[in-house]
């Protein structure tokens, strides 16, 4: 299953960045992941929406060709950055290319809640009328005290949160493979 990760930060050394290519590795053998870079993607704007930068073409082009999206988020000021907002702004106008596409969501803090408020809000957008992506319901990833849980080699060392890990990715999995039919296939 060939999956995109958004990852909303830009941070250097990002604890979502370091989840995001735990998951790319570790689970190769059953999704096929690709982070996708939102950095250099400008600023949406609708003068330009119809003739976006080449940028934003492969970035929509990728995402529109993946069987799903794992969108990895830091929680900023009690929601997601901006800079993942601008991603999904992109990716829910003139084409709209998650329209139907499956979602699952995680993300991770050095607080106690995991990124829960900026989830909540994630969800909400998701479910918007320009992206409308059907999420797994029920296996939310909020992984708190997450610089406990990462070596130095960012490798994720907290045996707990592999073990939940693995029963999320096997329930994404499942729940993709038993709708796959229901899904809107816009690519």
């Amino acid at each position: 299953m060939k999956i995109v990760a958004i990852v909303g930060s830009n941070r250097k050394n990002s604890f979502n960045m370091k989840l995001a290519q735990y998951m790319q590795r570790t689970y190769e053998g059953k999704l096929d992941i690709e982070i996708l870079p939102i950095t250099d993607l400008p600023f949406y704007n609708q003068e330009i929406e119809l003739m976006p930068s080449e940028t934003v073409q492969k970035f929509i082009g990728k995402v529109a060709q993946a069987d799903a999206v794992l969108w990895v988020t830091p929680e900023y000021n009690y929601s997601i950055p901006g800079i993942l907002k601008n991603a999904i702004d992109w990716l829910s106008r003139v084409d709209k290319v998650m329209v139907g596409k499956p979602s699952f969501i995680m993300g991770a803090s050095m607080g106690a809640l995991g990124t829960v408020r900026a989830q909540e809000h994630l969800r909400g957008i998701l479910f918007s009328p320009g992206i409308s992506s059907p999420l797994l319901p029920r296996n939310e990833v909020y992984i708190g005290a997450v610089h406990e849980k990462f070596d130095d080699a960012g490798q994720l060392v907290h045996e707990p949160t592999v073990a939940f890990l693995n029963i999320i990715v096997t329930n994404f999995i499942s729940w993709y493979d038993q709708h796959t039919g229901a899904f809107v296939a816009k690519s």
